[in-house]
């Protein structure tokens, strides 16, 4: 935009963990494994003889999509064209080591074992001939039958082979959308944010260990496990009440030099599991950060207070405090500490068109606030971390001000366990038992070069603040038994649709929201429409598989596409539990039945705006929905009667009850979730809940839960201010009991 100021510096480079060591699959196994993946990223070629190396395509197709690229880009490039048409998965370095760390890493072994039986069957005759239709290895099929191979899984009535070919081209479209030398260039995306100037965050001092074989043990009065945004806002309370604090954290502090980070390295530095994890069922893409800060470094801006139906309900189940004037007081603190509002906000085009849209069609849209400092921030990267120093999440607010009141520090810990002592009957929290990890010599994790000490926190007080996937499993894994522990689990589950706009990826993700639909059911139940994220693998990575040449071409149009979603305040809850294998989180859940409707509504709701805002095409992420090709209007003698039929053109109505009869049904629909709630629910009662109205859990002492786990429902809002909120309630009460005790 002619206003911003322009620069591109670009970040330092943050290297991955060394892999890990031994065999993920087998050699035969990796050879099916990349001829899958040179299926779904194809080279393709014109009028070329059957290969298992080219996808052959008519010279007519080819050089239709010769012109399509030359026409999607600002600066046609000839070379450019053919080396991104005759990309394929295996030609590109980084993607056999990306997709070992994946399989290895984040992949469960109930998967990994899934994955291998799948793989070693392609290589027989009958393992071929059932899946396949053929007795060939798929391996050694050409590329065109291993595409209508992979196209009929997508439309099998066999469940098992419809979510193979999701996962698998999932798999495959994330790794190449994170890898590809070509894709950037094709769609003209800046590695790095254009607009905004590079500035610098707070210089924090993290506590260090000597290499040792002996425990090394600590005591402070309080010690906090997680630095997001409960555990950040309970630290600074806390610290400046004059109580010692230590915070422990499993990530690392990644400085703004190194922010936005790039899109392969954020996934695995910055998030849960390598960018996403997949529920068990396969219907929901959870992401979730593991950064310092929390899902405050990485989450939109979005800075919205906790509703005044939703507080209601949650008084009715009990909890009196939050109708109460104390809970308002620690949303409006939290909100000045981060300078929240919507006053600076200089909107993107994607929501400059969801604004005008809805005002199109008279659905009541306002704007979203933003923790930004009480200055406009004008950046779509902010998912990868934010490298203006801008955005006021825990890292530049509530962790500065922790330290500077003597909070101290660890990074690299990886909690075990609460440590309990029996005191005349009663189970006290005196502390918490986990394994520290240090950086390497160069100050980074890439090394196998570096200390690992088993550290024992005594502490007076416990807070858990994991967030929503992690604090439940850290409260089983130290012996808790209520059976509300990890269950309750709320997604806030999104679909999206996808229409025309122009670099979708500049300017702020979130600031405009639609909230007619968000009372349903009457009960507080429903949807929100809001814009989101448009980094290329964010987005292209959900949309369906329906042909190599199709998806290269799709993936060419991202600078023209916008993305509403429909963000559903779910009623219906799952859970969390630790694999029985390795212990990492395992999700069961599965969208209702009323809350696909509600998403049903939403997704509606946003093929409307972006119709009325002249969209070309329209895409359900859903797969076998076609997209809605809008024909030419004809000519009118004035602007007055242009376009009159609006969103009751016969031929959009029609395709609007395809979308609805479809319906969102798994495994061909995949939900996203960003906001994950309720495992630790807050009650008013053992019996309903895992923490008390104060934050401590039940049938303990000196042990608490501050994030958005102890959440009593789904929010119904991006949950970051009402976690802090709840969590500055909780860190206050924690600081009265602890000054009483010491009057004693």
């Amino acid at each position: 935009m002619a206003s911003q100021d322009l620069y591109l510096i670009a970040p330092l480079e943050s290297p991955l963990p060394p892999l890990a060591t031994g065999e993920v699959l087998t050699e035969s196994q990796w050879t099916t494994l990349m001829a899958i993946g040179d299926t779904i990223i194809p080279f393709i070629a014109a009028s070329s003889p059957p290969s298992t190396a080219k996808l052959s395509v008519q010279e007519s197709e080819y050089t239709a999509a010769i012109d399509k690229l030359k026409e999607l880009q600002a600066k046609p490039q000839a070379v450019l064209y053919r080396k991104y048409l005759e990309e394929n998965a295996s030609s590109i370095p980084g993607v056999r080591e990306a997709l070992q760390r994946l399989l290895s890493d984040y992949m469960s072994e109930d998967a990994r074992k899934g994955l291998r039986v799948v793989l070693s069957a392609l290589d027989t005759r009958a393992g071929s001939f059932f899946a396949t239709g053929y007795t060939t290895s798929f391996h050694l099929q050409p590329v065109n039958i291993r595409q209508q191979i992979l196209k009929s899984w997508a439309q099998s009535y066999l469940p098992l082979l419809r979510k193979t070919a999701k996962s698998l081209g999932g798999l495959f479209a994330a790794t190449w959308t994170r890898q590809s030398p070509t894709l950037g260039p094709i769609l003209g995306f800046p590695k790095a944010p254009v607009h905004g100037k590079p500035g610098k965050g707070f210089d924090y001092s993290f506590v260090q260990f000597p290499p040792g074989t002996e425990p090394e043990v600590l005591e402070t009065d309080v010690v906090i496990v997680g630095s997001g945004c409960g555990g950040g806002v309970c630290a600074k309370n806390l610290a400046e009440a004059g109580h010692r604090v230590i915070v422990v954290e499993k990530a690392y502090h990644y400085p703004t030099q190194h922010l936005p980070m790039a899109e392969a390295d954020a996934a695995i530095h910055l998030f849960m599991n390598g960018g996403m994890i997949q529920n068990d069922e396969g219907s929901v893409a959870v992401i979730a950060g593991q950064a310092f800060g929390g899902g405050g470094t990485v989450n939109w801006s979005a800075s919205l207070q906790t509703q005044r139906y939703v507080r209601e309900e949650w008084a009715d189940e009990g909890l009196k405090f939050f109708t109460t004037s104390e809970f308002q007081n620690s949303l409006d603190r939290v909100c000045y500490r981060m300078g929240v509002s919507a006053d600076h906000v200089e909107p993107s085009k994607n929501n400059q068109l969801l604004h005008e849209g809805a005002r199109k069609l008279g659905y009541s849209v306002k704007p979203v606030p933003q923790n930004t400092g009480g200055k406009k921030h004008y950046c779509g990267y902010c998912t990868l971390g934010c490298g203006l120093a801008e955005k006021q999440g825990p890292v530049a607010s509530f962790l500065p001000d922790a330290e500077k009141a003597g909070a101290k520090f660890i990074e690299g810990f990886d909690a075990e366990k609460v440590i309990f002592e029996n005191i005349n009957g009663k189970n006290v929290a005196a502390g918490v038992k986990g394994l520290w990890k240090s950086r390497d010599s160069n100050g980074g994790v890439s090394d196998l070069n570096r200390t690992t000490r088993e550290i024992h926190i005594k502490a007076k007080r416990v807070i858990v603040s994991c967030g929503t996937l992690q604090s439940p499993l850290l409260l089983l894994r130290s012996g808790l038994k209520n059976p509300h522990i990890g269950r309750n689990l709320h997604l806030h589950p999104v679909g999206a649709t996808y229409a025309d706009v122009t670099n979708p990826w500049e300017g702020p993700i979130l600031t405009t929201v639609v909230d007619d639909f968000q009372n349903l059911d009457g009960h507080g139940h429903g949807t929100k429409i809001e814009t989101m994220i448009m980094l290329p693998s964010w987005i292209l990575p959900f949309f369906p598989w329906t042909g190599g040449l199709d998806y290269k071409m799709f993936c060419a149009r991202l600078p023209h596409m916008s993305g509403f979603i429909s963000l559903t305040r779910d009623r219906d809850t799952g859970r969390v539990f630790p694999d029985p294998v390795d212990g990492r989180c395992r999700i069961s859940y599965t969208p209702s039945a009323l809350d696909k409707t509600h998403s049903m509504e939403g997704l509606l709701a946003c093929a409307r705006i972006a119709y009325v805002n002249g969209a070309k095409e329209i895409f359900a992420a859903s797969v076998g929905m076609r997209p809605f090709v809008r024909e030419p209007e004809p000519e009118r003698r004035n602007d007055e009667t242009a376009g009159f039929e609006g969103v009751n053109d016969v031929n959009f109505k029609a395709w609007l009850a395809e979308v609805k009869k479809q319906g969102l049904n798994p495994p061909e629909t995949t939900f996203g979730s960003a906001h994950q709630m309720g495992t630790c629910r807050m009650a008013d009662s053992e019996r309903n809940g895992v923490v008390d109205p104060r934050g401590k859990v039940w049938g303990t002492e000196g042990l608490y839960v501050a994030d958005a786990s102890v959440f009593p429902s789904a929010s119904g809002v991006n949950p970051m201010v009402t976690n802090m909120a709840i969590s500055d309630w909780i860190s206050a009460g924690v600081a009265k009991g602890l000054k009483a005790e010491a009057s004693r």
